[in-house]
């Protein structure tokens, strides 16, 4: 049986590799809250999923996509959950067009049209399930 001494040590070893291992961010904690960036694979997946549900459940007649990621946030749990703070806006394109690559719709310049919105997303994923679910979502008129 190892003695108390001998596993303090061994412990502040690994945390010593550990953190000379790791990038000079600053302080993580293990299943912490990390900035991501906006342009990752699992952020811009996630920003998609949000952004389908969203569509889902209002009542515009119009899609509405995303105009910026403000600021994205993950953290690494029995899955990743992203936190997405994003500006999004109503496109030209209307609920009823099949085929829809929203990418390429463009957003309302008509004054009356025009609808902004903030919108806060909190989506859980599981990749290596292929599952997503929105947790939460908040959204206030820019």
């Amino acid at each position: 049986m190892a003695s108390p001494l001998r596993s303090l040590l061994l412990l502040l070893a690994v945390l010593a590799v550990d953190w000379a291992a790791s990038p000079k961010q600053g302080m993580r904690l293990v299943g912490g809250v990390i900035d991501a960036n906006a342009n990752d694979t699992g952020v811009l997946e996630a920003l998609n999923f949000a952004m389908s549900e969203y569509n889902k459940e209002n009542n515009d007649a119009y899609h509405s996509r995303a105009i910026q990621v403000v600021k994205a946030r993950k953290q690494i749990v029995a899955g990743v959950k992203y936190f997405l703070d994003v500006e999004i806006g109503r496109t030209t394109c209307t609920k009823t067009e099949t085929a829809l690559e929203l990418t390429k719709c463009p957003f309302h310049e008509q004054p009356h049209l025009i609808k902004k919105a903030f919108c806060s997303f909190q989506i859980f994923s599981v990749p290596w399930l292929g599952k997503q679910t929105l947790t939460r979502s908040s959204c206030k008129s820019a």
